[in-house]
């Protein structure tokens, strides 16, 4: 169960770091904000362990996921543009 708050709350951190840096209004919830850090820890690590920056079972940094946070962002805001 920590293991889980511990998640949700780097999360929460990593997705308001990347939306602030981000210069634009997205509009996103506490939740979407959430799951956009923890996507974006997601997609940094697979990320590092492809170009073999971290270890299989390593977790990425904070700079590359707010890095992964922030191509995240960008992608939602092309789709969310089209739409």
């Amino acid at each position: 169960m920590m293991a889980f708050i511990g998640t949700v709350f780097v999360g929460l951190i990593v997705g308001l770091i990347a939306r602030a840096v981000k210069p634009g209004d997205d509009k996103l919830g506490w939740i979407m904000t959430i799951i956009l850090g923890i996507l974006g820890s997601v997609v940094a690590g697979y990320v590092g362990r492809a170009l073999g920056w971290y270890q299989p079972g390593e977790p990425a940094g904070w700079v590359a996921s707010v890095l992964g946070a922030i191509v995240l962002l960008i992608i939602y805001g092309m789709v969310r543009r089209k739409a």
